[in-house]
């Protein structure tokens, strides 16, 4: 079956008004996406950012009757804001693929330092006797392939090597998928307890942890308000830069004397400000570890 879409190419406060009209003549799927190229890294709490130029895409199966269906958007747009021209909307047939294959052939096994595999359920371990986390690409929650996720991955499986989680309990502030903290039980933690503010994300951690043999009590999972003054050998939280320095006393209040830390999603011109918050906590940090933008940061509480 071949599909019809429509694109145009609309600033941020049309985008809105013209995903309304492609949906109401039917359009089995909208996707918005970024005209340039430039990233959208850390929006205000409740709000949901587009770029400079959005390119907006609708996806239709009725083939019929392209025609008139311009001429009713451009007229639905006249209508609802006559002070602007409707955008230019161009249209194409595509071909029947097998679109959820190709996806799927785009992620490979992952490596993450020397031990540490990220693997697809549709592929075999690479190595069967590597560390190997099976995790499947999502939207919502990180799978590894962005920077701030590698970087994080890397650390724990050189800690790893140097024997740092032998038998440790780890917190994982701001799960999310619950990818550290399952690699940190892979790589050798004794047991682990995941927060984060969102259902969805403790949802997606459960998952991930029955999808690689974790069970309660290794890995709890919880909301950041059932969480008390407890200390812990490790810590790691790889969230944004301004929640990171906002939470601070209880992100670092966390770490035991004599335990480690790794935040990340961090750019790098948001580092310092970050590490003052939490060398203002007692904490010795490291020197920063750099990567596409983005920027690890570790550290560690002295032994009194």
């Amino acid at each position: 079956m071949a599909w019809l879409q429509l694109k145009a190419q609309v600033p941020p406060e049309q985008a809105e008004l013209l995903e309304e009209l492609l949906l109401e003549e039917g359009a089995t799927a909208i996707t918005l996406q970024d005209a340039h190229d430039d990233p959208v890294f850390e929006p205000d709490r409740g709000t949901t950012p587009l770029w400079d130029q959005t390119v907006l895409t609708g996806l239709y199966d009725d083939l019929e009757g392209i025609h008139d269906m311009l001429e009713r958007l451009a007229a639905a747009w006249a209508e609802q804001m006559p002070e602007e021209p409707c955008p230019v909307i161009e249209h194409e047939l595509l071909d029947d693929r097998d679109w959820e294959r190709e996806w799927m052939e785009d992620f490979k096994p992952m490596r993450m330092g020397q031990r540490l595999w990220i693997v697809p359920s549709w592929h075999e371990p690479p190595e069967d006797d590597a560390v190997n986390l099976k995790l499947d690409p999502g939207l919502a929650f990180g799978t590894g392939t962005h920077p701030t996720t590698a970087l994080c991955l890397e650390w724990l499986d050189a800690l790893a090597i140097a024997g740092g989680l032998d038998d440790v309990e780890v917190l994982d502030v701001g799960c999310g998928s619950g990818i550290l903290a399952i690699a940190a039980l892979k790589l050798g933690a004794s047991n682990a307890i995941g927060t984060d503010i969102d259902p969805q994300a403790l949802s997606a951690s459960r998952d991930n942890a029955e999808r690689n043999s974790i069970d309660e009590p290794r890995l709890v999972l919880r909301y950041p308000e059932q969480m008390n003054d407890e200390r812990f050998p490790l810590v790691v939280a790889n969230i944004l830069a301004g929640p990171l320095v906002e939470l601070a006393p209880s992100v670092a209040g966390h770490v035991a004397p004599g335990g480690r830390l790794a935040l990340s999603g961090i750019l790098d011109n948001q580092a310092e400000e970050v590490l003052e918050a939490y060398r203002d906590q007692g904490l010795i940090m490291d020197e920063p570890s750099y990567r596409e933008g983005w920027v690890r940061l570790s550290g560690y509480r002295p032994t009194p």
